[in-house]
């Protein structure tokens, strides 16, 4: 499981699949939610604006991703 670091009290999906690579500009953060299947704690999720804390767990691309806060 890979860890994206926050150093907020959480951050959005859009802004985590920046963080994490997966895409290379927020702009590009609607497109690939219309296109791809991601989970957020169990559950489907495709908004944009889904706010990430600490502990959430995200599945895509057959890789997990914990969100974890820097303090």
């Amino acid at each position: 499981m890979k860890k994206i670091v926050i150093h907020t009290e959480y951050i959005t999906l859009g802004q985590f699949l920046k963080l994490s690579d997966i895409i290379q500009s927020g702009g590009e953060a609607k497109n690939y939610l219309s296109n791809h299947y991601l989970i957020v704690n169990g559950e489907k999720e495709n908004r944009r604006g889904r706010k990430l804390r600490e502990s959430d767990v995200i599945e895509v691309n057959n890789e997990k991703y914990l969100i974890e806060n820097e303090s």
